[in-house]
């Protein structure tokens, strides 16, 4: 009796997974008249344009400008994002979307740093650095180290997230000096 039951069980853990192998390939392979449908991600890619969105870290050193409130400038266009953040500082020298020990890899494609002016609400103004980071997803996170100005390399979770869409006038204002 005991055997029986053995085999039972088996039996129906061995159709559990396989159905559910089946219905996780039915997922991957969904189909509309027979042609596949887009990357569930490519979904995620907002429209071209402007966008205010939330820089989210893993360190409370390592983080958005006090003066842009945790925010940057997500910029969509043709399906690519790239999301310009300004630093609390000039301390941070460059960046990579990767690992640390990546980043110290002959020909490994540092993010370069831009001089940006931020304004405090008590009309303080300070030039800081600020990155144009190469974004894949909204809402998921991603490996980014950075480069300190004493030499050495820091590992980190960020990500992106709500973003919000600005008005034309808005960007207009964004870029002029």
């Amino acid at each position: 009796m005991k055997k029986k039951s053995i085999k039972a069980l088996f039996f129906a853990l061995s159709m559990s997974a396989a159905l559910l192998g089946s219905a996780a390939v039915s997922a991957e392979k969904t189909e509309t008249e027979g042609t596949a449908v887009a990357d569930p991600k490519a979904a995620e890619i907002p429209e071209d344009g402007v966008y205010r969105a939330d820089f989210n870290t893993d360190s409370g050193m390592f983080h958005a400008n006090e003066a842009e409130e945790g925010k940057g400038t997500l910029t969509v266009k043709d399906g690519e994002m790239t999301f310009h953040v300004s630093l609390a500082s000039k301390k941070i020298v460059n960046l990579f979307v990767g690992l640390a020990e990546d980043a110290k890899k002959d020909g490994a494609e540092l993010l370069e740093p831009t001089t940006d002016k931020v304004r405090y609400k008590d009309g303080y103004e300070e030039e800081v650095y600020g990155f144009d980071i190469p974004v894949k997803a909204i809402d998921e996170e991603f490996d980014l180290a950075l480069l300190g100005k004493k030499g050495k390399w820091y590992d980190h979770k960020v990500s992106i997230t709500n973003p919000e869409k600005l008005e034309e006038a808005e960007t207009e204002t964004e870029t002029q000096p």
